[in-house]
Protein backbone atom coordinates (compact mmCIF):
# COMPACT_ATOMS: atom_id res chain seq x y z
CA UNK A 1 0.00 0.00 0.00
CA UNK A 2 1.24 3.86 -0.91
CA UNK A 3 1.92 6.24 1.99
CA UNK A 4 -0.90 8.27 -0.30
CA UNK A 5 -3.42 4.81 0.16
CA UNK A 6 -2.40 4.77 3.87
CA UNK A 7 -4.98 8.26 4.21
CA UNK A 8 -7.48 6.43 1.95
CA UNK A 9 -11.12 7.19 3.43
CA UNK A 10 -12.69 3.58 2.43
CA UNK A 11 -14.67 5.70 -0.53
CA UNK A 12 -15.35 4.04 -3.98
CA UNK A 13 -17.01 5.82 -7.19
CA UNK A 14 -20.10 4.12 -6.20
CA UNK A 15 -20.36 6.41 -2.54
CA UNK A 16 -20.27 9.75 -4.38
CA UNK A 17 -23.21 12.08 -4.55
CA UNK A 18 -22.81 12.18 -8.17
CA UNK A 19 -22.71 9.89 -11.06
CA UNK A 20 -19.39 8.74 -11.59
CA UNK A 21 -18.67 6.16 -14.64
CA UNK A 22 -22.17 4.37 -14.38
CA UNK A 23 -23.19 1.74 -16.85
CA UNK A 24 -23.98 4.77 -19.30
CA UNK A 25 -20.83 5.10 -20.47
CA UNK A 26 -19.23 3.02 -22.81
CA UNK A 27 -17.55 0.35 -21.62
CA UNK A 28 -14.40 1.55 -23.81
CA UNK A 29 -14.41 4.74 -21.80
CA UNK A 30 -14.80 4.08 -18.23
CA UNK A 31 -11.19 2.54 -17.73
CA UNK A 32 -9.87 6.03 -18.37
CA UNK A 33 -12.54 7.45 -16.25
CA UNK A 34 -11.69 5.53 -13.20
CA UNK A 35 -8.06 5.39 -13.27
CA UNK A 36 -8.67 9.46 -13.17
CA UNK A 37 -11.06 8.95 -10.47
CA UNK A 38 -8.81 6.38 -8.14
CA UNK A 39 -5.83 9.12 -8.60
CA UNK A 40 -8.16 11.75 -7.61
CA UNK A 41 -10.27 9.71 -4.90
CA UNK A 42 -6.76 8.83 -3.28
CA UNK A 43 -5.66 12.77 -3.12
CA UNK A 44 -8.88 14.39 -1.95
CA UNK A 45 -8.32 11.30 0.77
CA UNK A 46 -4.92 13.08 1.59
CA UNK A 47 -6.23 16.03 1.87
CA UNK A 48 -9.25 15.66 3.80
CA UNK A 49 -7.46 13.81 6.25
CA UNK A 50 -8.20 14.68 9.66
CA UNK A 51 -4.88 14.21 11.89
CA UNK A 52 -2.25 14.40 8.86
CA UNK A 53 0.06 17.54 9.63
CA UNK A 54 0.01 19.71 6.24
CA UNK A 55 3.60 19.31 5.98
CA UNK A 56 2.68 15.52 5.38
CA UNK A 57 -0.43 16.08 3.24
CA UNK A 58 1.76 18.54 0.70
CA UNK A 59 4.64 15.67 0.90
CA UNK A 60 2.51 13.24 -0.28
CA UNK A 61 0.50 15.41 -3.18
CA UNK A 62 3.84 16.29 -4.75
CA UNK A 63 4.86 12.63 -4.63
CA UNK A 64 1.42 11.89 -6.58
CA UNK A 65 2.38 14.49 -8.54
CA UNK A 66 5.53 13.66 -10.15
CA UNK A 67 3.99 9.85 -10.61
CA UNK A 68 1.22 11.52 -12.23
CA UNK A 69 4.29 13.30 -14.75
CA UNK A 70 5.73 10.01 -15.11
CA UNK A 71 9.14 11.17 -12.78
CA UNK A 72 8.31 8.79 -10.02
CA UNK A 73 7.04 5.21 -8.93
CA UNK A 74 5.78 6.87 -5.55
CA UNK A 75 2.32 6.68 -6.50
CA UNK A 76 0.59 3.42 -7.70
CA UNK A 77 -2.37 5.33 -8.64
CA UNK A 78 -0.48 8.43 -10.56
CA UNK A 79 1.91 5.88 -12.38
CA UNK A 80 -1.14 4.29 -13.53
CA UNK A 81 -3.00 7.02 -14.46
CA UNK A 82 0.60 8.23 -16.62
CA UNK A 83 0.07 5.62 -18.28
CA UNK A 84 -3.34 5.27 -19.67
CA UNK A 85 -2.84 9.28 -20.38
CA UNK A 86 0.08 8.69 -22.86
CA UNK A 87 -1.31 5.35 -24.39
CA UNK A 88 -4.14 7.48 -24.88
CA UNK A 89 -2.09 10.60 -25.74
CA UNK A 90 -4.32 13.17 -22.88
CA UNK A 91 -3.14 15.91 -21.28
CA UNK A 92 -2.16 15.56 -17.32
CA UNK A 93 -3.35 19.16 -17.05
CA UNK A 94 -6.76 18.27 -15.49
CA UNK A 95 -5.22 15.86 -12.83
CA UNK A 96 -2.54 18.31 -12.31
CA UNK A 97 -4.91 21.15 -11.27
CA UNK A 98 -7.22 19.25 -9.44
CA UNK A 99 -3.76 18.69 -7.47
CA UNK A 100 -3.52 22.38 -6.75
CA UNK A 101 -6.62 22.03 -5.37
CA UNK A 102 -5.86 19.77 -2.76
CA UNK A 103 -2.71 21.51 -2.17
CA UNK A 104 -5.29 24.83 -1.29
CA UNK A 105 -7.22 22.41 1.01
CA UNK A 106 -4.39 21.75 3.08
CA UNK A 107 -3.68 25.10 3.96
CA UNK A 108 -6.66 27.57 3.15
CA UNK A 109 -9.69 27.11 5.56
CA UNK A 110 -11.41 30.49 4.16
CA UNK A 111 -12.72 32.07 1.67
CA UNK A 112 -13.59 35.53 1.04
CA UNK A 113 -16.24 35.66 -1.37
CA UNK A 114 -17.84 34.26 -4.66
CA UNK A 115 -15.00 34.79 -6.91
CA UNK A 116 -12.54 33.35 -4.91
CA UNK A 117 -14.68 30.35 -4.46
CA UNK A 118 -15.26 30.07 -7.98
CA UNK A 119 -11.11 30.47 -8.23
CA UNK A 120 -10.78 27.25 -6.21
CA UNK A 121 -13.54 25.19 -8.56
CA UNK A 122 -11.61 25.97 -11.34
CA UNK A 123 -9.08 23.92 -9.96
CA UNK A 124 -10.66 21.27 -7.86
CA UNK A 125 -14.85 20.87 -10.22
CA UNK A 126 -14.00 21.74 -13.73
CA UNK A 127 -10.89 19.94 -14.52
CA UNK A 128 -13.46 16.74 -14.11
CA UNK A 129 -16.05 17.41 -17.09
CA UNK A 130 -13.15 18.81 -19.42
CA UNK A 131 -11.40 15.24 -18.91
CA UNK A 132 -14.41 13.51 -19.27
CA UNK A 133 -15.43 15.27 -22.52
CA UNK A 134 -11.27 14.99 -23.47
CA UNK A 135 -11.73 11.25 -22.89
CA UNK A 136 -14.92 11.17 -25.50
CA UNK A 137 -13.41 13.14 -28.05
CA UNK A 138 -16.16 16.06 -27.28
CA UNK A 139 -14.95 19.73 -28.97
CA UNK A 140 -13.70 21.96 -26.49
CA UNK A 141 -16.33 25.12 -27.60
CA UNK A 142 -18.94 23.37 -24.42
CA UNK A 143 -15.85 23.43 -22.00
CA UNK A 144 -17.84 26.64 -20.51
CA UNK A 145 -21.35 25.05 -19.81
CA UNK A 146 -19.09 21.80 -18.52
CA UNK A 147 -17.47 24.38 -16.59
CA UNK A 148 -20.81 25.63 -15.18
CA UNK A 149 -22.07 22.68 -13.75
CA UNK A 150 -18.99 21.37 -12.69
CA UNK A 151 -18.65 24.48 -10.18
CA UNK A 152 -22.77 24.08 -9.09
CA UNK A 153 -21.80 20.29 -8.38
CA UNK A 154 -19.23 21.80 -6.01
CA UNK A 155 -20.91 23.92 -4.17
CA UNK A 156 -23.52 21.93 -3.60
CA UNK A 157 -21.10 19.46 -2.03
CA UNK A 158 -19.91 22.58 -0.08
CA UNK A 159 -23.07 23.66 1.28
CA UNK A 160 -24.71 19.75 1.97
CA UNK A 161 -21.50 19.38 3.89
CA UNK A 162 -20.76 22.62 5.77
CA UNK A 163 -21.24 21.46 8.92
CA UNK A 164 -18.90 18.66 8.51
CA UNK A 165 -16.00 19.90 6.82
CA UNK A 166 -16.01 22.87 10.10
CA UNK A 167 -16.36 20.34 12.49
CA UNK A 168 -13.94 17.68 11.13
CA UNK A 169 -11.18 20.02 9.46
CA UNK A 170 -11.88 23.84 10.23
CA UNK A 171 -12.59 24.30 6.62
CA UNK A 172 -15.59 26.56 5.74
CA UNK A 173 -16.32 26.99 2.10
CA UNK A 174 -19.15 29.27 2.84
CA UNK A 175 -17.70 32.76 1.90
CA UNK A 176 -17.12 35.14 4.58
CA UNK A 177 -18.73 37.99 3.06
CA UNK A 178 -21.82 36.27 2.34
CA UNK A 179 -21.81 35.09 6.17
CA UNK A 180 -21.40 38.73 7.31
CA UNK A 181 -24.18 40.17 5.59
CA UNK A 182 -26.69 37.56 6.90
CA UNK A 183 -24.91 38.28 10.54
CA UNK A 184 -23.54 34.46 10.62
CA UNK A 185 -20.16 33.86 11.67
CA UNK A 186 -18.10 30.68 10.92
CA UNK A 187 -18.65 29.22 14.44
CA UNK A 188 -22.01 28.92 13.83
CA UNK A 189 -21.40 26.00 11.63
CA UNK A 190 -20.73 24.17 14.78
CA UNK A 191 -24.30 24.67 16.00
CA UNK A 192 -26.70 21.68 16.03
CA UNK A 193 -29.01 23.51 14.25
CA UNK A 194 -28.56 26.87 11.47
CA UNK A 195 -29.49 29.95 13.11
CA UNK A 196 -31.89 32.13 10.97
CA UNK A 197 -29.05 34.17 10.17
CA UNK A 198 -26.53 31.00 8.74
CA UNK A 199 -29.79 29.24 7.35
CA UNK A 200 -30.78 32.74 5.14
CA UNK A 201 -26.56 32.64 4.18
CA UNK A 202 -27.03 29.36 3.01
CA UNK A 203 -30.43 29.45 0.79
CA UNK A 204 -28.53 32.90 -0.97
CA UNK A 205 -25.40 30.59 -2.07
CA UNK A 206 -27.89 28.64 -3.62
CA UNK A 207 -29.70 31.16 -4.94
CA UNK A 208 -26.55 32.05 -6.50
CA UNK A 209 -25.55 28.69 -7.19
CA UNK A 210 -28.93 28.25 -9.57
CA UNK A 211 -27.89 30.56 -11.86
CA UNK A 212 -24.87 28.11 -12.38
CA UNK A 213 -27.45 25.77 -13.15
CA UNK A 214 -29.20 27.32 -15.52
CA UNK A 215 -26.06 28.22 -17.14
CA UNK A 216 -25.53 24.26 -17.69
CA UNK A 217 -28.88 23.25 -18.69
CA UNK A 218 -28.37 23.03 -22.68
CA UNK A 219 -24.73 21.42 -21.78
CA UNK A 220 -26.00 17.62 -22.34
CA UNK A 221 -27.89 19.02 -25.99
CA UNK A 222 -24.25 19.51 -26.95
CA UNK A 223 -22.90 16.32 -26.20
CA UNK A 224 -22.49 14.32 -29.23
CA UNK A 225 -21.90 11.01 -27.49
CA UNK A 226 -25.80 10.10 -26.46
CA UNK A 227 -24.41 7.72 -23.52
CA UNK A 228 -22.38 11.01 -21.92
CA UNK A 229 -25.13 13.25 -22.68
CA UNK A 230 -27.70 11.03 -20.88
CA UNK A 231 -25.42 10.78 -17.85
CA UNK A 232 -25.29 14.75 -17.36
CA UNK A 233 -28.70 14.99 -18.19
CA UNK A 234 -28.89 12.88 -14.53
CA UNK A 235 -26.67 15.09 -13.05
CA UNK A 236 -28.18 18.06 -14.30
CA UNK A 237 -31.14 17.01 -12.71
CA UNK A 238 -29.88 15.69 -9.51
CA UNK A 239 -28.22 18.61 -9.10
CA UNK A 240 -31.63 21.03 -8.90
CA UNK A 241 -33.22 19.06 -7.23
CA UNK A 242 -30.03 19.00 -4.48
CA UNK A 243 -30.25 22.64 -5.21
CA UNK A 244 -33.85 23.09 -4.23
CA UNK A 245 -33.13 21.51 -1.09
CA UNK A 246 -30.94 23.60 -0.10
CA UNK A 247 -32.73 26.65 -0.25
CA UNK A 248 -35.37 25.52 2.37
CA UNK A 249 -33.36 22.75 4.31
CA UNK A 250 -31.01 22.84 7.23
CA UNK A 251 -27.76 21.13 6.70
CA UNK A 252 -27.20 21.41 9.60
CA UNK A 253 -30.17 19.28 11.03
CA UNK A 254 -32.12 17.91 7.81
CA UNK A 255 -30.86 15.48 5.38
CA UNK A 256 -30.39 17.18 2.22
CA UNK A 257 -28.63 14.06 -0.04
CA UNK A 258 -30.93 11.73 -2.10
CA UNK A 259 -32.22 8.58 -1.16
CA UNK A 260 -32.21 5.84 -3.41
CA UNK A 261 -35.99 5.38 -3.63
CA UNK A 262 -35.88 9.51 -4.95
CA UNK A 263 -33.46 8.69 -8.18
CA UNK A 264 -36.19 6.86 -10.34
CA UNK A 265 -38.20 9.59 -10.31
CA UNK A 266 -35.85 12.17 -11.02
CA UNK A 267 -33.89 9.73 -13.90
CA UNK A 268 -37.79 9.87 -15.75
CA UNK A 269 -37.79 13.70 -15.72
CA UNK A 270 -34.11 13.65 -16.70
CA UNK A 271 -34.95 11.13 -19.71
CA UNK A 272 -37.72 13.07 -21.05
CA UNK A 273 -35.99 16.38 -20.61
CA UNK A 274 -32.75 14.49 -22.63
CA UNK A 275 -35.29 12.96 -25.32
CA UNK A 276 -36.48 17.33 -25.89
CA UNK A 277 -33.31 18.47 -25.96
CA UNK A 278 -32.01 15.94 -28.70
CA UNK A 279 -35.07 16.75 -31.09
CA UNK A 280 -35.14 20.28 -30.33
CA UNK A 281 -33.39 21.90 -33.56
CA UNK A 282 -29.73 22.72 -31.98
CA UNK A 283 -28.84 26.66 -32.37
CA UNK A 284 -24.80 27.29 -32.94
CA UNK A 285 -23.54 28.32 -29.54
CA UNK A 286 -21.30 32.07 -29.80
Amino acid sequence: MSEAAMLSSGKGHRDENFPVASVLISPRHRPAILAFYRFVRTADDVADHATASADDKLHLLEGMRLSLMGASNFSPEGVALHRLLTERKLTTDHAADLLEAFRRDTTKLRYADWSELMDYCRYSAMPVGRYVLDVHGETRDIWPLSDALCAALQIINHLQDCAKDYRSLDRVYLPLDTLAQFGAAPEALGARKASPALRSAIAALARRNAQLLTQSAPFAAHIRDKRLALEVSLIQRFAEDLNDRLLVRDPLSERVHHRGRELPGLAVGAFARFLGGRLRPKTRRQ
